[in-house]
């Protein structure tokens, strides 16, 4: 079974602050804690789960190495659940619970950790989809001893601490507290021969460089599993998977909703007067784009399937292209006569050149009206 997510383990969001993972630990190792549910398997795997998972996310650097590549990221840096939690508990559960849990050793046979890579595309790559190379550091099967640990003839004996039992009975006063053992984990055996590549570990570490298949029409957040490239389960066990997640960088042209993609096109204040063509940028290449007399700026022009095809199916999407008119600047002397000239002419048809102008005044003038007429109102009263 591959390991859970260490902020949901603790039910906390990814930006949670210190203050609130150690708080959220303190609820679920409460909660679960042996001496409050004894021979209950579950709750004792919950507590391994939410000690192994403060130790990871209350070290800055740890935490910081698993966001950015998952369980491999913190791979033998961590207790496996059996850290020390008197410092946050101190001697309380031996103080308050007492009583002990049963059960001997367990088989720590366990597949392994899944990974989480995030890889970066630009918008071109994720519409039309590419072959990308990464390299992800993890953990794989050692060779020499094949998983087991031990050196070749050798097998792992009874733990010399607990007997082979997986627990340890500790006196606290006048409880009697049983927990995991501290030497063998709870597995109840121990190598007594360890291998000399991984040191008893029963895998090595390794960065692997693979070769992902990006499909076209992905979008943030889509995911592919590539199966048994995650980490190396322990003590024989199966590798678990890794998750390529796409994100995907800004473009300096085109904005993507859904399927469709959005883009600003500038023209200057002749070709939208008079109308014109112009070149507009695709992600196929440019095209032209007819632009009608007495066009305004925030005009939609919908470029039919110039935009990103699904990759859940569906048909193309399109490319709206938004107007936006620009005014000149650097003007010549003979350009700015031109205008003034122009302006002059204007003046007399205003109203019927420039509605949404003389409209802006009208209701000015109105409200000016208003505020005097209730003045004078007001004066009389």
């Amino acid at each position: 079974m591959s390991k859970k997510d260490y902020y949901e383990v603790l039910g906390v969001q990814k930006d949670a602050a210190a203050a609130d993972i150690k708080k959220a630990y303190r609820r679920v190792a409460m909660k679960n804690h042996p001496d409050r549910n004894p021979d209950n398997e579950e709750a004792v795997e919950t507590f391994k789960e939410a000690n192994e998972a403060f130790e990871v996310l209350s070290d800055k650097e740890k935490r910081a190495r698993y966001d950015q590549y998952g369980h491999a990221g913190v791979e033998g840096q961590t207790s496996h659940g059996s850290a020390d939690f008197g410092d946050i508990f101190g001697d309380i559960f031996g103080d308050i619970f007492g009583g002990g849990r049963g059960g001997g050793g367990h088989s720590h046979v366990r597949q392994g950790a899944d990974l989480r890579y995030n890889l970066e595309l630009s918008l071109e790559d994720a519409v039309k989809g590419t072959s990308v190379k990464i390299r992800i550091p993890t953990t794989v099967t050692c060779d020499t001893c094949e998983g087991s640990g031990s050196k070749k003839g050798s097998e792992p004996i009874d733990c010399t601490t607990c007997g082979g039992h997986g627990q340890v009975r500790m006196q606290q006063g006048f409880f009697s507290v049983q927990q995991t053992c501290p030497r063998c984990q709870g597995a109840g055996k121990q190598i007594k021969d360890p291998c000399g590549t991984c040191h008893g570990r029963g895998n090595v570490e390794e960065t692997k460089t693979l070769s992902v298949k990006v499909p076209a029409g992905v979008d943030v957040g889509d995911r592919i599993r590539l199966t048994g490239e995650g980490q190396a389960g322990t003590h024989g066990g199966p590798p678990g998977d890794l998750y390529v997640e796409m994100s995907i960088r800004p473009h300096s042209i085109f904005v993507r909703e859904g399927r469709d993609l959005h883009c600003e096109i500038p023209i200057n204040f002749v070709d939208a007067a008079l109308g014109g063509e112009l070149e507009v940028p695709t992600l196929d290449g440019r095209v032209k784009l007819k632009i009608p007399a007495e066009t305004q700026t925030g005009k939609l022009f919908r470029l039919r399937d110039k935009g990103v095809k699904p990759i859940r199916g569906g048909g193309t999407g399109d490319l709206l292209c938004r107007v936006v008119v620009e005014t000149p600047v650097h003007l010549t002397k003979r350009q700015k006569e031109i205008l003034g000239e122009f302006r002059e002419i204007q003046t007399g048809e205003g109203k019927r050149q420039s509605p949404r102008s003389e409209e802006h005044k009208s209701e000015l003038q109105s409200h000016h009206d208003n505020v005097c007429r209730l003045l004078l109102e007001k004066k009389k009263t």
